[in-house]
């Protein structure tokens, strides 16, 4: 039908999760400040003719540095979630004492620069006691030490004004500092920027940045955790008086001048940068990028302002209301950012299956529903959580993964006694062994490990090539769920999804968008890369016996494919299953040389028609309350057993939904069938009739090596 062919373009061509991905960007938070200076540039450079050059720029540099100095000891506060409004005393103070040290008594300027900085750490100490140690009001207590900072300021410069003014004494530093330039950049500019760059890595990559963040963000929970909240606190204004002790220094190398209206309304100034760059009043969100953002845009206001002669108090009035509007943006942006990201993050798109086979019970339908799995022995029932995936290793010991983090190991042969064989951290998912009897695991939200016999764990990835065209960074992986080892030692293994984690690993299907991906990992090089894109959930990976291909799992197309990775068919991809009537998962080599899958859930008309229609879908995740959702069935499955030709020869199901009415994994080993299920609590041990009872899966691949 036409409809149907355009609903279908339409969402071929549309990439609807475009906006979504973007708005879910840690940077996104830097494009309104950007904006805003962008906006600032175009109206400033209206009015101001010349302003948007070099040249014109150049007049601001030593005064952006000074102001740099200042915003980022300003939004160091604040990432702790406090104010620090004596920065402009603390400026002027530096000021007076750096010109009093050098002019007046002719001291060493680097002794001159430490003790200057040391004041201004003395005073941030001082506000970092009150405010971090004995817990007052940040506004009123640095409101309190800006009035007594000013008050010695001032009488110190109607003191000694006009004496600092005049120096008894030369330096070639002093001089260097005050007048030389770096390609055009003052030495205050670059001082500065090496200062920004490390402030950033100490946020981003130093514990103690971290600890600065987490303590902004919520302190009760900062403190829970462990963290030395007061202490944290406490730094915070250290660090602000030094850094705002460092913009004076370097304006008293620029103007060697002291006056009364030194420093005056920069703590306003501070403010204002740090706020419209996006750093939030309530702590715990900022970055440095965004406060040069914000004090390069109130550095043009303010000197723009100036230029343009108005009337005196305009440009307080103008910073008043920028500020203003700051404040306001952050909070409705604060609020409702994750309000609209939910709206639009998740994106289905066109989806239509074939009619499902028929499972009913007594049918001719290879998929006929029995009860063959009733009479399953269970292995360890009530002490797992979430074994997605079974093996076992030549001494016929039994592993699986733990919703705790956990590789779990029951000792063979009665599997009544188990022990944590390795601890990773992350689900383990999909599990294989190697030549060597390393275990390879995919762990959720991880990527992929190896645990070596003696039970050392180390990784092997957890990132891959990243896509030229790509909105998503999927360098990153999210969720490695299966994998399987080639003859020649390669690792290819699935990542479900690039856009979901485990937890909300079944918001996936109502994208049905083709999010994942096989990744192929060679441990000759350590390298990673993505060989297979865009499936629909890619699952359960197996190695086909000729050792040149493999099957995989695309769980939402309901379908079984082969991919040949090397030999005369390298690069071909057929599908060899189309049309299944559940959801495909783990795939596992038979001893009678076919292969098992399990199918971890069925198929229902209401969810296979809600695919073809996005529009609902989309109306549904806007609308309605995410545990109302509609999903796809996953509390039943079974396990079949196909051919290489695609060929359903056997089929197993536990049709009353007692033993595993989840089905996400099945190995076979030993004339048994060992099943595992994500959300089950248990494994389950099947007999499989006239099975070779000493065929193994690691003897198949690997045989005498292992």
């Amino acid at each position: 039908m036409l409809s149907e062919f355009l609903t279908r373009w339409r969402y071929r061509l549309v990439p609807d999760h475009v906006l979504g991905e973007i708005l879910s960007k840690t940077w996104i938070d830097n494009a309104i400040p950007f904006a805003i200076l962008l906006l600032t540039l175009a109206v400033f450079g209206t009015l101001i003719p010349g302003l948007v050059t070099l040249t014109g720029f150049a007049a601001l540099y030593a005064e952006l540095g000074e102001l740099i100095f200042v915003v980022l000891g300003m939004s160091l506060v604040m990432l702790a979630g406090g104010i620090d409004l004596s920065v402009g005393s603390v400026f002027a103070l530096a000021n007076f004492l750096t010109l009093l040290l050098f002019n007046m008594l002719g001291w060493p300027i680097p002794v001159v620069i430490a003790l200057a900085l040391l004041c201004g750490g003395l005073v941030g100490l001082v506000n970092g006691f009150l405010v971090g140690y004995l817990r007052l009001r940040a506004f009123l207590t640095t409101l309190v030490t800006l009035i007594i900072v000013r008050s010695i300021v001032d009488m110190l410069i109607l003191a000694y004004a006009v004496k600092v003014a005049n120096p008894v004494a030369t330096s070639p530093i002093w001089d260097f500092i005050s007048f030389d330039t770096f390609h055009g950049l003052p030495v205050a500019l670059i001082v500065a920027l090496v200062v920004a760059a490390a402030a950033h890595l100490f946020l981003t990559r130093l514990r103690p940045g971290w600890r600065i963040l987490a303590v902004g963000g919520s302190r009760r929970s900062a403190y829970n955790a462990g963290l030395p909240v007061r202490r944290t606190i406490a730094t915070t204004y250290v660090m602000s008086g030094v850094l705002a002790a460092a913009g004076g220094v370097f304006y008293a190398a620029r103007l060697n001048a002291a006056g009364s209206d030194t420093g005056v309304g920069l703590e306003v100034l501070a403010l204002t940068a740090a706020v419209l760059g996006g750093n939030s009043l309530g702590g715990g969100r900022g970055s440095v990028a965004k406060a040069l953002l914000g004090a390069i845009t109130v550095l043009i206001v303010s000197s723009s302002l100036i230029r343009l002669s108005l009337p005196t108090g305009a440009t307080s009035f103008a910073l008043g209301v920028v500020l203003l509007a700051a404040v306001a943006i952050d909070v409705r942006w604060v609020k409702n950012r994750s309000k609209l990201l939910s709206r639009v993050y998740v994106s289905p798109t066109y989806l239509k299956l074939p009619p499902a086979p028929s499972t009913e019970a007594g049918s001719a339908s290879l998929y006929a529903v029995n009860d063959r799995l009733h009479e399953v022995e269970l292995i360890g029932l009530g002490e797992l959580d979430g074994p997605e995936d079974t093996i076992l290793d030549a001494a016929d010991h039994l592993y699986t993964g733990s919703r705790h983090g956990d590789v779990v190991r029951f000792i063979a042969p009665d599997y009544r006694r188990q022990e944590i064989f390795a601890h990773i951290g992350g689900h383990p998912l999909g599990m294989a062994f190697d030549s060597e009897g390393n275990l390879i695991v995919c762990v959720a939200g991880m990527g992929l490990y190896k645990i070596a016999p003696d039970r050392v764990v180390s990784k092997l990835s957890d990132q891959t090539n990243r896509s030229l065209l790509s909105v998503i960074d999927d360098s990153r992986m999210r969720l490695a769920d299966d994998l399987d080892i080639a003859p020649d030692g390669r690792i290819f293994f699935s990542e479900a999804t690039i856009r979901f984690d485990m937890s909300e690993w079944m918001v996936d299907a109502l994208e049905a968008r083709g999010n994942g991906r096989i990744i192929c990992y060679d441990p000759r090089d350590r390298s990673s890369r993505t060989v297979i894109s865009k499936l629909l959930f890619a699952n359960g990976i197996c190695m086909a016996n000729d050792g040149e291909s493999f099957f995989f799992a695309e769980t939402w197309g309901c379908r079984i494919s082969r991919y040949w990775f090397t030999g005369g068919k390298a690069g071909r991809r057929e599908i060899v299953i189309e049309n299944l009537p559940g959801y495909p998962d783990n795939i596992n080599r038979a001893s009678d040389g076919n292969y098992w899958l399990a199918l971890v859930g069925m198929r229902t008309p209401a969810f296979d028609l809600g695919l073809a229609m996005p529009n609902f879908r989309r109306r549904m995740a806007q609308r309605i309350a995410s545990d109302e959702w509609l999903f796809p069935n996953m509390n039943t499955g079974c396990v079949v057993k196909f051919n290489e030709a695609g060929v359903i020869v056997d089929c197993l199901w536990d049709g009353r939904g007692i033993n595993h009415p989840m089905i996400t994994s099945m190995r076979e080993h030993k004339g048994y069938l060992y099943l595992g299920g994500v959300s089950n609590n248990r494994i389950g041990r099947y007999r499989i009739p006239g099975a070779d009872p000493d065929w193994t899966g690691v003897g198949s691949y690997w045989g005498a090596r292992t």
